[in-house]
């Protein structure tokens, strides 16, 4: 055993039932005119986006949230304290499914430190003290809360997991990502909004990582921000949920940074050709067009990460971890992580399968 090595021994995934994906189209076409509706319409045809699920249930009558009835039925959608209320009760159900789904590899008295990431909602005591008090983790257990990161943040929850195995190989750390980013649809009317708008549902996922098992090594971690590209992603915290910024020229950034050699340095020898493995953060179908062109990839080199966004959408930090899920059945010699965030940032770690 090389206890230098932190490895990613179980994942488990979890998303709620109900599918708003269709729903939200036809709400956000109705909220467009002319032009600006077609546009809209052809750009949802080609999200690579055919699901997104919410915690938020159907009405009587069966419709979505936007439907007579709904949560967001009405001229004033609901304050950020309700959706607040909502994340309370139902981020921690959703987060604790995903850990279920670890099955037999989870024993929460193995468990010495959790570390939970989330930035779409917040309550207190929170959702890392709320878990372990439902599985009945013991009261020592250490916790790390990683909050408001955005869409990187299953990086930062994953790499401080490998920071603490490697310090402490007796270790046994429960990472868990769980966004309800539903709870925060917005009264837009024009086409970016709702462009952003489109892509976001509601995910969870949990990981183990140890010094010792068979699974995933997290190794050689990097970090990039962006210069001047702060106004790119944003959230901004309104009286109506979080609003979420995210502009076009998005992609455009992403691919640009890849083609500098400075940034793949860390690729090391054989750079892109050398990697058999991509778990690449499904932010959009542009995003992932972007690495694909950025770093010159194979047409089929991003398949699982196009899968995550065809049937989930963007779950924000609980993404990538879907992607890295698809990997625990069949490692790649050689592998790469890679997820983008407000910043703009870029973050990742190398992976590959261990024994």
């Amino acid at each position: 055993m090389d206890t230098r090595l932190a490895r990613l021994t179980a994942m488990g995934t979890a998303v709620p039932k109900h599918d708003i994906h269709r729903a939200f189209v036809d709400w956000a076409s109705a909220r467009l005119d002319g032009q600006e509706q077609k546009l809209f319409a052809r750009m949802a045809a080609r999200s690579g986006i055919k699901h997104r699920w919410s915690v938020l249930p159907p009405t009587a009558e069966g419709g979505s949230p936007v439907a007579a009835g709904g949560f967001y039925d009405g001229l004033t959608l609901p304050p950020t304290s309700a959706r607040m209320t909502l994340y309370a009760q139902h981020a921690p159900a959703l987060a604790g499914a995903a850990i279920r789904a670890l099955g037999d590899a989870f024993d929460p008295a193995a468990v010495t430190h959790l570390v939970l990431a989330s930035c779409t909602g917040f309550t207190a005591p929170g959702i890392d003290q709320l878990i372990a008090d439902q599985f009945g983790l013991r009261p020592s257990v250490e916790r790390l809360l990683v909050g408001f990161m955005g869409c990187y943040a299953a990086v930062a929850a994953l790499r401080s997991a490998r920071h603490i195995v490697r310090s402490e190989p007796g270790a046994v750390v429960l990472v868990v990502t769980v966004e309800l980013s539903t709870l925060h649809l917005q009264p837009a009317h024009d086409l970016e909004s709702l462009l952003a708008m489109l892509h976001f549902g509601d995910g969870a996922a949990a990981a183990l990582v140890s010094a010792e098992g068979e699974g995933l090594s997290i190794d050689a971690p990097f970090a990039l921000t962006l210069p001047e590209s702060q106004s790119l992603i944003r959230w901004d915290i309104g009286d109506t949920g979080f609003a979420m910024h995210l502009s076009g020229e998005v992609p455009k950034r992403i691919s640009a940074a890849l083609h500098d050699g400075a940034l793949t340095a860390w690729l090391g020898d054989g750079g892109a050709d050398a990697v058999d493995g991509w778990a690449i953060h499904a932010g959009g179908r542009t995003v992932l067009d972007a690495v694909e062109s950025g770093l010159a990839l194979p047409s089929d080199a991003l398949l699982p990460s196009r899968a995550v966004l065809d049937q989930f959408g963007n779950m924000s930090s609980a993404t990538l971890m879907f992607a890295l899920a698809s990997f625990m059945q069949e490692p790649p010699r050689r592998g790469v992580a890679m997820a983008f965030g407000p910043g703009l940032a870029c973050e990742g770690f190398a992976f590959a399968g261990t024994r």
